[in-house]
């Protein structure tokens, strides 16, 4: 299936890397939920020039540790771009971890064994997607991958102390980009059990030398790096937001969050479905892995074992807490995709495994040409029904989108041909993300990012008057034109209000509100207000004054 020599692979893997990963850069703005969050946050160090307590708005972010949000504001003033900047950090930590996986796989079993991985990676449904998001997982995984690479060199090809304190130190990068980051020192469990049992290749951990012992110091460098200075901050100021934000992010944020959660519900076996359909195609190849596996097993490979063992710890660490989402699990594909390497190629050599691949691409490219042809010839009350939920300017462009990803996948089905259905698969796949990404997101930007609604906003104002956000979300205040004044993010809508409303007292003649339409007082006046049509499934109003016929207390009743 691969090029046979091995610079040529190589290049063509990284061009297809490129291509999947980094299509569509500078394209689109933040898109909901999280990435408005994250970039609203980076956007404010860079122009407050305040790093060490993040702000969301007017109000402190607790939610995570800030280094995610510290990449993104660096990328952000390097550029000059919003657009490029804010994505870059996701981008470079997914190349990155490609480079860790085929560079690990190749170490411990062959270059063919880390190449198979590198692309089993690359294609794995859930990775792409969030390689391609602004969210935090793509830097966790990077650092978690990077923290197993270090330790299992030294481990297993070792000793290596330079590898050892890179792994313990990454491990702690992971810790202050989301608490779970501690989650990459799993692999030692499963390598001190083939160590204790005397598996070959398991060389040790080497505890005996001292030298060992700075691998726990390494792991206490980042996170002291900014856990120090951010409680002297706290204990010096006598504010007690900074003493809330420091309680919530060490307490509530971590443990308390793990222990107790209090929203994203799911029953134990949540996570087996997101293997089952999250990984795909590369899931399917366990079909065919377990058999080679348990020989291998049987055989005392302890690479084998410690891969295996930290996938199964990590799924059974996020499975043991009650709240749970398909990324918490993400940290472990790279491992999995690490154990399958060496035998994919003779997976991908069986008649069955080619036609499942096969039938999986004309799965994919079937129902891109249904829903495409629907959009486009179907009924048009449900064409203008999805432009109204979704705020799409032109629903035929998304149909026309569908039938291109569609008519390319049939395309290369035809051009393989049964024999070769992985590489219909993977050119099915690489042609939906690489046209997603040129056509698909400018199409969706305007509606799903609030740059579309914010525009209106910025025409229905003239130059100079002031916007207040009530019952509001980040993508408003990052896509405005203007400076915006907010009362706060997570209070009561009835209080957000109460403030609002004596701020707009003060000079009705040029100050406007802004705010969700399921959260306006009855004493609106909606025939003086202005509709500012949907956004991200929400309807959103503009105030002036006249609008409002009662005060801030009759407002708060």
């Amino acid at each position: 299936m691969l090029p046979t020599a091995p610079s040529r692979e190589r290049w063509l893997f990284w061009l297809v890397a490129v291509l999947v990963l980094a299509t569509g850069l500078g394209l689109r703005d933040p898109w909901p939920a999280d990435e408005p969050r994250f970039a609203l946050v980076a956007r404010q160090m860079v122009e407050s020039g305040q790093w060490l307590f993040p702000m969301r708005g007017d109000e402190l972010y607790s939610d995570k540790p800030p280094l995610f949000m510290w990449l993104q504001a660096i990328a952000i003033a390097l550029t000059g771009h919003l657009r490029v900047g804010f994505l870059l950090p996701s981008l470079l930590a997914s190349l990155g971890t490609l480079w860790l996986v085929r560079d690990l796989g190749t170490r411990l079993f062959s270059r063919e064994a880390g190449a198979h991985a590198g692309w089993a990676l690359l294609f794995a449904v859930q990775f792409t997607f969030q390689a391609r998001r602004a969210q935090i997982d793509p830097v966790l995984v990077f650092f978690v991958t990077l923290s197993a690479y270090g330790l299992l060199r030294h481990v297993l090809r070792g000793p290596d102390w330079r590898l050892w304190m890179l792994g313990w130190f990454a491990a702690g990068l992971g810790v202050i980009s989301k608490g779970v980051g501690v989650i990459a020192l799993l692999v030692l469990v499963p390598a001190g059990v083939a160590i204790v049992r005397g598996w070959p290749g398991a060389g040790g951990m080497h505890w005996r030398d001292a030298r060992a012992w700075l691998g726990p110091v390494a792991l206490f460098v980042p996170v002291l790096a900014w856990l120090v200075p951010m409680l002297l901050a706290v204990r010096a100021s006598a504010d007690p937001a900074l003493q809330a934000y420091a309680d919530d992010i060490l307490l509530r944020q971590t443990a308390k969050r793990y222990a107790d959660p209090w929203h994203h519900h799911q029953p134990a076996w949540y996570f087996l479905e997101v293997i089952a359909t999250q990984w795909l195609p590369t899931s399917l190849a366990l079909l065919w892995a377990w058999r080679p596996w348990r020989d291998a097993l049987r055989a005392r490979d302890a690479r084998l074992l410690v891969l295996l063992g930290s996938v199964v710890l990590i799924v059974l660490f996020f499975s043991l807490s009650a709240g749970k989402r398909e990324v918490y699990i993400l940290p472990a594909l790279p491992l999995l995709c690490l154990a399958l390497g060496p035998w994919l190629p003779a997976i991908l050599e069986r008649r069955s495994a080619r036609a499942l691949a096969l039938g999986l691409a004309a799965l994919l490219a079937g129902a891109c040409l249904l829903a495409g042809a629907l959009l486009l010839l179907g009924e048009p009350g449900f064409e203008r029904r999805l432009a109204e939920a979704r705020g799409l300017a032109d629903a035929d462009a998304l149909g026309a989108l569908l039938l291109a990803i569609g008519s390319g996948g049939a395309g290369l089905l035809a051009l393989c041909g049964p024999r070769r259905g992985v590489a219909a698969l993977a050119g099915t796949l690489a042609t939906f993300w690489v046209l997603v990404g040129l056509v698909g997101a400018p199409l969706l930007n305007d509606a799903s990012s609030a740059r579309g609604l914010m525009q209106r906003v910025g025409r229905h104002l003239p130059p100079g008057d002031e916007l207040a956000l009530v019952a509001w979300k980040e993508q408003l205040a990052l896509m405005a034109d203007r400076p915006v004044r907010t009362f706060g993010f997570r209070r009561e809508p009835a209080s957000q209000w109460r403030d609002a409303l004596a701020w707009q007292a003060a000079d009705p003649a040029r100050r406007w509100i802004l705010v969700e339409d399921v959260a306006m007082p009855a004493c609106v006046d909606r025939r003086l207000a202005l509709d500012m049509g949907r956004s991200n499934r929400r309807g959103w109003w503009l105030l002036p004054a006249r609008a409002v016929r009662c005060g801030p207390a009759a407002a708060l009743r």
